[in-house]
């Protein structure tokens, strides 16, 4: 069989795609069935990101590409384990899912891991656009916008449940994530805005977090019949749909973060959204309507309180429709397949220490 010169692989043949972390529901959808490496670790923290795996699995994959799961490794982990993928010769592909860790109460660490990934990447993805003008800011780098594709199987979708007699606000704050600060102000504000519309607010969280002091407001609420909390295990696809689904609005707590699941899921089920001014949540869907919340300056509860009113006073929304998602997958899935296809046929130069900033053979 004649071999491709430049892949070393049989003409026809795709790169195999090592996906960092290797079992996501987002990073089955978006790599093509051709490309896809059976081998990519499931395990969170992947032992992909080691140098000694790579070197152990050098001949399987031929592409790395990264997408999140390595906050755990230091700078100098980081620094390392990108120079041994320009020792192998391997293109390393990357998206940027998040220019700020919501995992993580301050932005050093991630910064310093993108200072390193950014100008490594043979290729940057994106989700909006706004997230893509912030990179060329402050890296100098184009990255490709690729949206984010449906969260629900369509089978989960078929069914809407009948209206109440009253429209439900849902916050869900789960286990209070590091970037949900201050709930109780968040839910506060929420509450006079459902309140003045008529409407019922509904907390949903994880039990481990029913007692933390952050929540002493939304307990007295909760007491008071103000409001309903709802604690539970997590969600599973299906009854996550059926929550949304339940809803006439949800917000989106967060005080700091770049793009968001929930969005998507919402957009999936016909779901309104309030999403804060941080991060380019309003960048994914045109429906999204914003209040003022940011790491700088904080909650201002009025805007909260006014956009879950207008929320409320506004008609239903449409969901994304499964012509429109089916289509958007198959683009999203065409564009990586084009750049997985680009980044290997640009095989990037070994990457020294001090050129970790400095794009070597980059595609994009």
């Amino acid at each position: 069989m004649r071999r491709d010169p430049v892949l070393d692989r049989p003409v026809g043949s795709s790169p195999r795609v090592l996906q960092i972390p290797g079992d996501h529901p987002y990073v089955h959808q978006v790599c093509p069935s051709p490309f896809r490496f059976e081998g990519s670790p499931g395990a969170v923290p992947s032992p992909a990101l080691t140098p000694q795996w790579l070197s152990q699995h050098r001949g399987e994959f031929d592409v790395v590409h990264v997408h999140f799961g390595y906050e755990h490794l230091d700078v100098d982990e980081m620094r390392h384990w990108i120079m041994h993928l320009g020792r192998l010769r391997v293109p390393l592909v990357l998206t940027v899912h998040d220019l700020r860790n919501p995992h993580q109460d301050t932005p050093e660490a991630h910064d310093r891991h993108l200072d390193l990934l950014v100008p490594a990447a043979a290729v940057v993805l994106t989700l909006t656009a706004g997230a893509a003008a912030e990179i060329r800011r402050r890296w100098g780098r184009r990255a490709q916008v690729v949206p984010h594709p449906a969260i629900f199987d369509r089978s989960l979708l078929s069914r809407r449940p009948a209206p109440g007699p009253q429209k439900i606000v849902g916050i869900h704050l789960k286990d209070l994530r590091r970037n949900v600060v201050g709930p109780d102000q968040v839910v506060r504000a929420a509450l006079s805005g459902a309140q003045a519309a008529g409407a019922r607010l509904r907390i949903d969280l994880h039990p481990g977090v029913r007692n933390r002091p952050e929540l002493q407001l939304t307990r007295s609420l909760a007491e008071q019949g103000l409001l309903d909390l709802v604690v539970h295990e997590r969600f599973s696809d299906a009854d996550l749909a059926g929550y949304l689904k339940g809803l006439h609005t949800y917000v989106l707590p967060n005080r700091f973060g770049t793009h968001s699941g929930w969005l998507e899921a919402c957009r999936d089920t016909g779901t309104r959204i309030v999403a804060p001014s941080c991060g380019y949540y309003a960048d994914q869907w045109d429906e999204v309507l914003t209040y003022q919340h940011d790491e700088v300056t904080g909650l201002r509860a009025a805007s909260l309180t006014r956009a879950v009113r207008r929320s409320l006073e506004a008609g239903p929304v449409q969901p994304a429709t499964p012509g429109f998602r089916a289509a958007q997958l198959q683009q999203v899935q065409a564009q990586h397949a084009d750049v997985y296809r680009r980044a290997h046929r640009r095989k990037t130069l070994p990457v020294r220490a001090v050129a970790l900033r400095q794009t070597v053979g980059a595609v994009g």
